[in-house]
Order: structure tokens, then sequence, then C-alpha cells
């Protein structure tokens, strides 16, 4: 790497952008900026906290930019969610490159790149014969038929193809009858419509930009893929990085069920692979599985061993007999050889999936074992066998981190005050990164204050306490609504609010009602408005100004104490000497307490309280350590004193 200093400085070029698109200079945002910088010249990692309002896009996409056109190598910039790819695609970049224009040899560039099911396949709009009946239910024909119909209308206007492009969007089931994986992809240099190919297009358009926006999970695929998906480059940025060990785990965790089986057999059965009678073991596979027990699997019984066996054999007969194309004009139509090269894919997956259930019981030595099994019971999808890796830490270390600089950045990083717990989920190496807590605009201890109900009852198995819904009452009352309920369960927030509705005089807007945009925005528009819900509420809500003052969290959100995969880390983490509660339970429930408490403080003007109404927070030995990941907040256990400070900030008006 050269010691000529690059021209213009990162500082420079963050400076005028500020100035540009009308904001203010935050020393925060200049540090992270100049680390980031840092980071990517010496090819060191980093992870950087940058807490709500600092700025972090800027202060990633200005040095991402500097470093591209200095260098001539793209850098990946990835995302957890389509909200902060939209934001970064449609006006982050866009507005960034009109203001570093001037100052730069030439204008920056950017494209998006999605996986290939993000987008409309036009063979298969063409040849609809190609999706086969037995993947759809009968009832569902019509219904699907209308949204087909559409896409197909939409698909002959659109320049993108991208499905967050169709508005109002089709349900999944609909969408995977137009679109296609890249293992079912017929290839461009095949298919009739290879030139028009709308992933194609996108794909085509990444090529030597600067800025190549993607999500976890096309960086995952990249990743495991020994295929290049995603450009050349040599730098990635991890935006929303707490969500990087859970999307990379989800895109590593298969499944196996006598429903997929019974699908593929059915396929097979049209393209002449009848000879590899997988039709003839689901009968026994179904048996099987109907005598274990549900949950994770440490040992496998003798009769699910031969099944899965039997299974696994009769996968690989059936993807031979497939692979063996029949001579003649039909065989070779695109159509045809579309479904069987996606056929084919398919059941080497579902082989693939069966051979790893099949190594975890092989090994002799549980503590070597490097992914974990589980049975899920369901009456509406039937059960299904899942296998996921134990971590995920020794993926990342050697196809992430050991190939390029990488750049890790969210506003929630710092699990219990320091970034070890996030450091060792992602595996990065030791010695070879850095770290830096950008901090926030905001000052949470004058701002907000952290109300901890030591004087409730410890929250049961049986709904919410009645002296848990008089506290909900009393300080919705004293907060004149504007109130975000964060429960751990959709039977929790439901009772809450039906509870609610009859006690108080506010709107109560619960999660499921409506899409969670629609209800995040009727929550915004009013001050007299309460939403309760769970999951995507904890992480997905932006409402600064008056209209939130209260967030109120229920319980302490552990994960559920039979949730195989992560009671299977907790257990080795046991087995190794360390504290399997502290580094998966409590780390889990940091974290998420964390983006929960963050939905508190949006703008530098904002003012509330965080109740929890968990007495655990104050009155156990993990307490402390949640509370280390939690912003800065003024703490207190008297409801009179948070009451009063509630009425306070309605009375300001």
């Amino acid at each position: 790497m050269s010691d000529q200093p690059l021209s213009p400085s990162t500082t420079e070029l963050l400076s005028a952008a500020v100035e540009a698109l009308g904001g203010a200079e935050r020393p925060g945002q200049v540090a992270m900026a100049e680390a980031v910088t840092k980071a990517m010249d010496s090819e060191r990692h980093l992870a950087v906290q940058a807490g709500t309002g600092t700025g972090k896009s800027l202060a990633y996409l200005v040095p991402a930019i500097r470093h591209a056109q200095a260098t001539g190598s793209s850098v990946v910039v990835s995302t957890a969610t389509i909200a902060l790819q939209r934001q970064l695609v449609e006006r982050d970049l866009p507005r960034l490159a009109d203001a570093l224009e001037p100052l730069l040899e030439r204008r920056p560039t950017f494209a998006i790149q999605k996986g290939r099911n993000n987008y409309v396949c036009l063979h298969k709009l063409s040849v609809p014969e190609t999706t086969p009946e037995a993947l759809i239910e009968e009832d569902d024909i019509s219904w699907l038929g209308r949204h087909v119909k559409r896409v197909n209308e939409w698909a002959q206007e659109t320049g993108t193809g991208d499905r967050d492009d169709l508005d109002p969007g089709v349900p999944d089931l609909a969408w995977r009858q137009v679109s296609v994986t890249s293992n079912e992809c017929l290839g461009a240099n095949r298919c009739p419509h290879g030139e028009d190919c709308f992933a194609e297009l996108a794909r085509e358009r990444t090529r030597d930009v600067d800025i190549v926006v993607t999500n976890h999970a096309l960086l995952a695929i990249d990743a495991l893929s020994d295929a290049d998906i995603l450009p050349e480059h040599s730098v990635t940025v991890i935006d929303e990085a707490h969500e990087l060990d859970g999307r990379i785990t989800s895109v590593a965790t298969s499944e196996i069920s006598a429903r997929a089986l019974t699908l593929a057999s059915r396929r097979a059965d049209k393209l002449g692979g009848k000879k590899g009678d997988l039709e003839g073991v689901v009968d026994d596979f179904t048996a099987a599985i109907d005598l274990e027990e549900p949950g994770r699997w440490e040992n496998i019984s003798q009769p699910a061993r031969a099944a899965f066996i039997a299974v696994r054999d009769a996968l690989w007969r059936t993807r031979e007999a497939i692979a063996r194309a029949p001579e003649g004009e039909a065989a070779n139509q695109p159509e045809t050889y579309a479904e069987r090269e996606n056929l084919k894919n398919h059941l080497e997956d579902l082989h693939d999936a069966v051979v790893r259930i099949l190594g975890v019981f092989d090994e002799d030595d549980p503590s070597k074992h490097t992914d974990v099994v589980w049975l899920t019971r369901s009456e509406r999808n039937g059960d299904s066998v899942a296998v996921a890796p134990l971590s995920v830490s020794g993926f990342l270390r050697e196809r992430l981190f050991a190939e390029q600089t990488v750049i890790l950045t969210s506003a929630t990083l710092t699990i219990g005050g320091n970034f070890n717990a996030m450091a060792a989920a992602w595996g990065l190496p030791d010695k070879t990164w850095d770290s830096l807590d950008a901090g926030t605009p905001f000052n949470p201890r004058a701002a907000g204050i952290l109300y901890t109900a030591r004087h409730l009852p410890a929250p049961g198995r049986e709904g919410l306490a009645p002296e848990t819904l008089d506290e909900i009452a009393e300080l919705i009352t004293a907060a004149g609504g504007r109130t975000l309920g964060l429960f751990s369960s959709r039977r929790a927030a439901e009772q809450a609010a039906e509870e609610m509705k009859k006690r108080l005089p506010f709107d109560i807007l619960v999660q499921g009602e409506d899409s969670t945009g629609a209800l995040v925005e009727k929550f915004a528009a009013s001050e007299n408005v309460c939403l309760f819900g769970t999951l995507t509420l904890w992480q997905g809500v932006d409402v600064p100004g008056r209209s939130l003052s209260l967030v109120l969290i229920d319980r302490i959100p552990f994960p559920r104490p039979d949730d195989p995969l992560l009671q299977a880390r907790s257990k080795a983490a046991d087995a190794a000497g360390r504290s399997g509660f502290m580094e998966v339970s409590a780390t889990h429930a940091a974290l998420l307490m964390a983006q929960g408490a963050g939905r508190l403080l949006r703008s530098v003007n904002d003012r509330g309280v965080v109740a929890v109404l968990d007495n655990r927070l104050v009155t156990k030995r993990y307490g402390s350590f949640l509370r280390r990941s939690l912003p800065a907040f003024w703490e207190t256990t008297d409801p009179t004193v948070v009451r009063g400070a509630l009425k306070r900030l309605v009375a300001q008006g």
C-alpha cells in the first residue's frame, strides 16, 4: 500500500457532504469516519458502536467511496433489513454522490445486489407449467392465479423486476411461482429470456461501481460458495452487524420433511425419475419421525437412523435418474431442461441435509459436533427435522475475516459494556481488530429515565399479573398515551391491550391488526395513541418527537428455554468451562433490551422513560450486565418519581 496520503482526505469529504446535506458536524461521526478510514488503509478489522443520531451511514460511506476510487476496487455494504437498503440506495448514496462529485475525479457510483429470487423470472412467467401443480394446494390455485396475473402485467412495465418495487406486494407463496433461486435458474446463456433477465441486469449494474449494497444473506451465500456471487472486493462494511450471527445461521440451516420429500417425488415422476423410488421411503420416514420426541436430538434411535439412511440413498438415486436426461426433442426444451436442473439441485440439497443430520450422530465424541439437529412438530406444515451450525464463528473467521477487511457497525454492539461478546460470536481473530464506541449526540442521562418496577412480582408463565396491568395503566395515564409497549410474547401484548382498552381513553394499536409500517405511521401521527407488539417493534420503530415518551418492556427477553439451537450453544459453553447462561441467554436478552430501549431517544429533543416491569433487572446478579448494555439513562425504582416525570412532560406541551 502506498504511503502517499489520498487526497482529498476523509475529513474534508465528510465536511463537504455534511454541509451539502444541510447537517452539522458531529464529533462521533468524524471519529467514526476517521477510524473506518484507518481500518481500510491498514487492513485491520473494526467494530464500531454508533448510537442513534451519530450519522453512521455517512461515516462509513464517505471513507468507502474514497477507498473505492483510490484502489479501483468496489466496497460491499451489507445490511440486515430492506428498510436500510432502501435508505442507502434511494436517499443516502444519491445525495452523497451529488455532494462529493465536485471534489473527486469522477462521480461516485453505486448499485444494489440481491438474491436472484428477489427478481421476477421472465422465463417462469412465460412457461407457467414449469411450476408443478403438486407444489400448490388445490384451494389456492385461483387465489394464486390472480396474484401471478398481476405480477405478469407488472413485469411488462417494470424496469427492475425487483419484488420491492411491486406495490402492493404479493404473498410469499405467490412470489415463489414467478421467481427462481440461483439453483433453479436455467442460466443466462441457455434461457430464451437471458438477455432481458432482471437478475442478470441487476448483477451487471454492480460491475465496476464504487459501492455495492447487499444483504447479510447474500453475503453469506457469497462466502459459502466457491463461485463469485458478489463483485470482486477487498473491503466489506456490515451495518446492523448485531444481526449478522442470526442471518448467517439462517442461511446455513437446512430442513427435511415428509412434505418436501413427497413433492420432490411427484416432480421426479414427471421427469422420469421413478427409478429412484423416493416415494417408497416417505411412509417409513414419517412413521419413524412420529416416534421421536420434538426438540433437540442429542442421540438418534435406530429406526430414525435407518429411515434417514433410506431417504439419503433414495434421494441420490432419484437425482442420478433425473440427471440421465431421456433422449428426444422434448427433453431438450428450455422449460424441461430448467425443471430438470432445478429438481436435480433441489434433490442434492435435500440429500446434503440428510448427510449433515446423520453426520452429527456418527461422531463418537458429542463435544465435537459442529451441527445441531432438532425436530419441530407442526399441524399446519407437517413435522420437519432441521440441522444448523452450533456456531458460525469458525465459518466467518475462515471465509470472511481471512479474505478481506471488515467493518462491523450498529447502534448496539457493546454487550455488558464491551465488544467481547459480539466479537466472539462473529469469530473475529485475536489481535486483528480494533473497536470504537462513537457515542451519541444525545445525553441519555439528562433525557431519559430507566425505571425498574422493583415492587412488582416476578414475571410468571400465567400471563401478566394484575399488579403489572395496574402499573401499565398508571404509567400510560401519566404519559398521556404516547407509549410503545414491547412485550416478550404475542399473548402478553394482546392481554395488555385488551385490558388497557377497558381502562384507558387512548387508542391502543396491536401488532397484527395491520402491517407494521401502517401501525407505526398511525402511532407517530398522534400523541394519544399506544402501540403494543413483539419482536419486530423492538428493533423497527423510529418515532422521534412527542408521540413517544414511554417505552414499556414487560419482561427481560430471555430466549425460550426450549430453543434447540440456543440450548445447544449454552450447553457447549458450559462444557468448555464458560457460563452458558451469560454467553447465550443473557447476551441474547441484553442485545434485544438495548434495541428496545433505543426506541426512546430518536432526536436531540426527545425526552422520556424506559420502564422495565421485571424486577430481576435490579434484584439478580446478571441485572448489572443487562443495565450496562443499555444507554446510560438516569436510573430509579421509585414509581412516584417516574409518574411525576411523565406528567411534567405532558404539561410542557
